[in-house]
Parts: C-alpha cells; structure tokens; sequence
C-alpha cells in the first residue's frame, strides 16, 4: 500500500516539472554565475531569471531585494543577527512573540548573551497576538521586531499586516518568517508591509536547502556570510544554481495554480474536522480555523501521547507529525502548545497534520479510519485514561 502523507509542514515531494528544470540544469553543466566568460554569463542570466520569479512570488519591488540563502533558518538568523549587528548603535532592544521558530528563538538567545534586550510577547489561547501588545512592548530603544507570518506547529496565521503598520509608524524595521506561508498562501510584502521576510523553497514543493530573504531596499542589513560580493553584497558564496533553478520552477508553479490548490486543501481540511468526531472524541484542536493555513490542523489527543499514535500510524503507511520537524527528539512539550494553555500531557498527545496537494477525500478517510483504531487501542492501555473512565470522568 503506497504512503499517505500527511506531514507535507516537514518536507514535500519535488513537482516533476521542478525535477525536470533542476535536472536539465545539472545537463547543461552551467557554471559559476560569477564568472565573467560566456558560460558564467550564461548562469547569471537563468540566476537572475529565478530571481524574478521568486520575487514576483512575494511582490518584491525589485529582484534585488531577495538574497538567497540555504533555507529559512539561515534567513531568520541573516534577518535577526545581521540587523541586529548593523543598527545596535540605535538601540538594543527587540520585541518577538512566544511561539516563534527555534531558528528566531536561538538567534535572540545569542543576540541576549551579546548585551542585546529581548521582550517576548504572548499570544491568546487561539494562538494569536494582538497588535496592541506590540505597540505596548516597543520602546524608544527597539530597532527590531519579528513575528512569524504562520506558526509552524498550528498552522495559525498572526496579524501581519496591522503589526507592519504599527511598525512603520514607529519607524521600527519589522522581519516575518514566512518560511510555511510563502508559496502556499498569498503573502504580499507590500501589503503586509514588513522590512524583512525569511522563506523557503519546500513548503511549495521546491526544492529543500534552498530559501530566500526579502530585503526591502533602504533597510540596513549586515552580512551573515562574508567573503566575496555574491547576493548584492549581502551574503557571499557561490550560489546553489540548481536548486535555485528548481527554487523558481516552484514560484511560477505556486503563483499559476494558487487558487486551486487553495480549494483542494481547503476542502480536505474541512472534511478532516468535520468528520474527526466520529473517529475519535476527547481532543482539542489546536489551530485557529478562521485564521490558519488551510492544509494544517493541530488536533491533541487526551490521555494517549502523540508520538506513540505517529508510530502505529506509521505501520498503516500515514505519516503526520507530532510537532515541528525541527525540535524532533526534543523530550519537552512544545512552548507553543504551552503558550496556548494546554497542559504538559495535553501538549504531548498532539498530532500536527499537514495535508498536501497530492492527497484525496480517500486519503482522509483512511486517515480517520486508521486513527479510530490507533486511539481505541493506545486508551485501552493507558492507565490514566482507565481511571478517568473509573472516576466518570
């Protein structure tokens, strides 16, 4: 039986028209793009070509306001660290949210170890901040803010666009990490009016290992990366041609067929919940559905743990998640489930699942059916479960 996968946030398959573009790129043998004679010539028009795309993707003004980077780690740290290096004379304070990536979480633990302020913002139990609690949290010292576009746990989307007013008011350069956003949903920097947006090529069925940085022109970055003047000077190394090629196949793709895959995920994540009660009861779902990603759904199981559900999926070919690939093997409960309200045992019995444009109404009812028995099963030997049912709980 072939795998469903349901953990699309992770990694996605390539397109077949993106594997082709890579593939007769690696066939044509291109060269450095820095390189001066007509092959290097050759490379730096198909990198520029995919420069434009990309940045068509977010609404970039010009393609020279998107470097590319080695995915959206390395963008959230070049966005945070390098404008934190390149304007501390301003101010050392930044304002964030409590439900960030590790990529932003870790840059500003080393930014605090370096004499750098950080206040941390909570969000409400649906997983969002208020705009008003960002205002309140800048100072006169603060020269960053950064909050994530879409939270990559709960699928749940923050206020953008009045946080990058606010932030425009008060002069203050604003990052997003948009890295499970960009591609899969409209996200416009113009509208939403940041300085700085960090993103990756996979959630869009590109390539992994490549990502991108939005630099809005006039804002003052320093290089994460130095060493030659690739990227306009702003981050050196030879570019990653190929996967930058298959980075921009993805773009033209994301942009040609976003409203139709908008309503595919849409229409299985509906069905999803809608018919989730009668598999199993006693969850809470985690994600905001008036305000979310629409292929994602945070759903947390009571009394049972989640990677022990994840596993016996896995012997029936599903694969879901149970929280952000990157904190894999962590033994703690997500701070952002934490951030939320739920409890430690509530946290660990939760199941992300990210569905993709491959996936089919058959696919989520052999989910369901799958999960009703992984359920029955993991409560039936759970002692705390049992003695809830005892005290008719």
């Amino acid at each position: 039986m072939p795998i469903v996968n349901l953990d699309h946030i992770s990694a996605n398959q390539l397109l077949p028209e993106v594997k082709e573009a890579m593939i007769s790129a690696i066939r044509e043998d291109l060269a450095n793009p820095s390189s001066m004679h007509r092959r290097g010539e050759q490379a730096s028009v198909a990198l520029g070509a995919a420069r434009e795309t990309v940045a068509a993707l977010v609404n970039a003004k010009v393609p020279r306001e998107i470097v590319f980077t080695s995915g959206g780690t390395e963008a959230a740290n070049h966005a945070i660290k390098g404008t934190a290096w390149a304007n501390h004379e301003k101010g050392k304070h930044i304002v964030t949210t409590n439900i960030e990536h590790n990529a932003v979480i870790r840059s500003l633990k080393r930014l605090k170890s370096l004499g750098f302020r950080v206040t941390s913002v909570s969000v409400d139990a649906s997983g969002r901040v208020d705009p008003a609690d960002i205002e309140k949290a800048i100072t006169d010292e603060t020269i960053l803010v950064s909050v994530m576009h879409s939270n990559n746990e709960t699928g749940t989307l923050q206020p953008i666009e009045e946080i990058g007013r606010i932030t425009r008011a008060k002069k203050v350069i604003f990052h997003c990490d948009a890295v499970d956003s960009v591609g899969v949903v409209p996200v416009d920097v113009q509208k939403l009016g940041v300085d700085l947006l960090s993103f990756a090529s996979n959630p869009y069925y590109g390539p992994t290992g490549v990502g991108g940085l939005y630099v809005r022109r006039g804002v003052r970055i320093f290089p994460l990366l130095e060493g030659g003047t690739q990227e306009h000077n702003k981050r050196a190394g030879t570019e990653n041609l190929v996967g930058i090629i298959g980075m921009g196949k993805a773009a033209e793709l994301a942009r040609r067929h976003m409203d139709a895959r908008l309503d595919h995920l849409t229409a299985l994540r509906s069905k999803l919940i809608a018919e989730l009660p009668r598999a199993i009861d006693e969850y809470i779902i985690n994600t905001n559905l008036d305000h979310a990603l629409p292929h994602m759904a945070s759903i947390s199981i009571q009394y049972i743990e989640g990677e022990s559900v994840l596993l016996m999926l896995d012997d029936e070919n599903i694969a879901v998640s149970t929280r952000s690939a990157c904190a894999t093997g962590s033994l703690r409960a997500s701070h952002v489930l934490l951030s939320l309200g739920l409890s430690h045992a509530d946290a660990q019995g939760t199941l992300v699942i990210a569905l993709g444009i491959e996936n089919t109404p058959e696919d989520v009812d052999h989910f369901l059916e799958a999960l009703k028995k992984t359920v029955t099963t993991l409560r039936d030997i759970s002692p705390l479960y049992q003695k809830e049912k005892k005290d008719g709980r």
